[in-house]
């Protein structure tokens, strides 16, 4: 009995800083994987690729200048399309082909945040920040799109309750016969999942994304991972069990041997 008691405390000893070791490099992995703000401030003054579903900022919730749709960002473009004269390479003649221009482009630079999803938002968790100033996004929602004419002698002119709406100044070349104009809109709603790639840097001790300083902020609109793709078990967890089973099955080996000997 004297030598299964030695066995057992050598054994724990053994396991004990191995599980320790193991549960906070899970611990610290799955903080990440959460964006918890203080494992995400562990990574400042790197580049980063943060996954998760954008929130509201401090501000909260914005409106959406054209659509008036609630949300954390949105953008807009005016563009106008027009007749433009070229020469036709058959047979020579001038003709009328259409084209447009783009005379407005707005991204609003209110910040919003990050979170890990619902679990983050239910424990009140305050986001990591995203400062969007000159962001690059794809796959944004366009939740606008409308087509005015332009005004015509002797004809009532459209409705165009828009333009008083475009954020920034008309600007543009205005070129050839004016057709129509065209107002595009497109938002990021609160829980949209995001992925953003950018830099990292600390603001009074909160972690912000922002652009590095040699490229854009990209943000990316994208689907959530299904229940079904979910892992089951955190990666660290097989660690610890993995390595909790093999240094077990030492242990086994050593008890047989020392009760083989009593």
């Amino acid at each position: 009995m004297l030598f299964l008691g030695v066995a057992l405390l050598l054994c724990a000893a053994i396991l004990a800083p191995l599980a320790v070791r193991a549960v906070r490099r899970w611990a610290h992995r799955r903080a990440a994987d959460d964006l918890h703000p203080r494992a995400v401030a562990a990574r400042a003054g790197t580049e980063v690729a943060l996954t998760g579903v954008a929130v509201p900022g401090p501000q909260g919730a914005i409106e959406s200048r054209l659509a008036r749709k609630d949300c954390v960002w949105h953008g807009h473009e005016v563009l106008r399309h027009y007749w433009s004269l070229t020469e036709d390479s058959a047979t020579g003649e001038r003709v009328r082909v259409r084209a447009c221009d783009s005379i407005a482009d707005y991204g609003a630079a209110d910040v919003f945040g990050i979170a890990g999803g619902a679990r983050s938002a239910a424990r009140g968790r305050q986001p990591v920040l995203v400062d969007p100033e000159d962001a690059a996004f794809s796959g944004a929602d366009l939740c606008l799109q409308r087509v005015v004419g332009r005004p015509q002698r002797g004809v009532p002119a459209p409705a165009d309750d828009l333009l008083p709406r475009v954020k920034g100044r008309i600007s543009g070349l205005f070129r050839g016969e004016t057709i129509e104009f065209e107002y595009r809109e497109w938002i990021l709603r609160p829980g949209d999942p995001i992925t953003v790639h950018g830099y990292l840097e600390l603001r009074d001790g909160h972690p912000v994304v922002t652009a590095p300083p040699d490229g854009r902020l990209r943000i990316e609109h994208g689907r959530e991972p299904s229940a079904r793709e979910q892992p089951q078990r955190p990666a660290g967890a097989d660690a610890l069990l993995l390595s909790g089973g093999t240094v077990a099955s030492a242990c086994a080996g050593l008890l047989l041997m020392l009760a083989g000997a009593a």
